[in-house]
């Protein structure tokens, strides 16, 4: 079945989701680099360009750089006067991504603050609102990020969590500290008042997995 998802996926990425040397040059360095192969794939990808070009965002937050390849897709959508801010824990990830946002000529739109992101969210309250955030960093802070996201939000921001079906083990009796994670936040969501959203689960080259989306009504 896997085998499938991934041809479906091979056939559409060649109608809808070309990508660039830019692109496939940052998933060449990130892996010469040793860092691992969390990326979303390039469908996903074109997903969050379409949801910042969609919800007309301006500034962007993502939690969880890696080597940047979703940084560019994020970035890729914004106008002329956007800006996205991601958050990297590790030094030599975020060194990886900007050589690989420099190449793409996308460094001079992104700011990447390097530090866990639960000492360095606290420090963004200060800037003015996002219009769109993506979680893609450890599913064991999911509700420690999206109640940061909130914070960070104004009336009508989408925020996004990436991986929270989890080739479905946020139902298994028997759960890791990432299914834990993201269904703490998950379960919270509906105490909520401040947020409406769904979760759509997704198939394809990455497996079984899924993403919530989002919005900040308060």
């Amino acid at each position: 079945m896997q085998q499938s998802w991934q041809d479906v996926d091979t056939y559409l990425e060649r109608c809808l989701a070309h990508q660039d040397d830019n692109l496939a040059q940052t998933l060449a360095l990130n892996a010469e680099c040793g860092l691992p192969a969390f990326d979303v794939s390039p469908l996903q990808g074109q997903f969050l360009t379409l949801m910042v070009q969609i919800s007309g965002a301006r500034r962007v937050l993502e939690i969880g750089t890696l080597g940047g390849y979703s940084t560019q897709y994020l970035a890729r959508g914004l106008p002329e006067d956007g800006h996205v801010v991601t958050l990297e824990k590790e030094p030599a990830n975020a060194a990886v991504a900007r050589e690989n946002l420099q190449r793409a000529g996308l460094l001079e739109r992104v700011s990447i603050v390097v530090g866990a992101a639960a000492q360095t969210l606290p420090t963004l309250q200060s800037q003015l609102p996002f219009d769109l955030t993506f979680i893609d960093a450890d599913k064991q802070n999911s509700l420690l990020y999206l109640q940061w996201a909130i914070k960070l939000s104004r009336t009508g921001s989408v925020i996004i969590m990436d991986n929270v079906v989890r080739g479905g083990a946020i139902v298994a009796a028997q759960r890791d500290v990432h299914a834990e994670g993201i269904r703490q936040a998950l379960e919270a969501v509906q105490n909520m008042p401040a947020l409406s959203g769904t979760v759509f689960q997704t198939v394809g080259e990455k497996g079984w997995d899924g993403f919530a989306v989002l919005r900040v009504e308060k």
